[in-house]
C-alpha cells in the first residue's frame, strides 16, 4: 500500500490515481493517516463483501468447547 501526503496528493492528482489503480493509497494529514484513496473495482469488492458487525461476528453452528480444568495452588502468605 502506497502513501502520500496531502499537498502530493493536491500537486499531483494523476499520480495518486495511477497509483490507486494498483492498490489502496494512503493520504496522510499532518502525519497522520486521513484518507484511502481506491480504484472503483476495489472499493466494489470491498462493498459486495461488507457485511454489518453483527453478521460478521455471528455464528450459524455451534462449536462444541470444553475448556480444561484450571489447576490452581495457592499458597498461605506468611505474615
Amino acid at each position: 500500500m502506497s502513501s502520500m501526503s496531502a499537498r502530493e496528493f493536491n500537486q499531483d492528482v494523476s499520480a495518486a490515481k495511477r497509483a490507486a489503480a494498483e492498490g489502496p493509497v494512503v493520504i496522510t494529514d499532518r502525519g497522520e493517516d486521513a484518507f484511502v484513496l481506491l480504484s472503483i473495482d476495489e472499493y466494489r469488492r470491498l462493498k459486495a463483501d461488507s457485511l454489518d458487525l453483527v453478521s460478521r461476528l455471528s455464528m450459524d453452528d455451534d462449536i462444541e468447547f470444553e475448556p480444561a480444568p484450571l489447576q490452581v495452588n495457592l499458597k498461605v502468605a506468611d505474615l
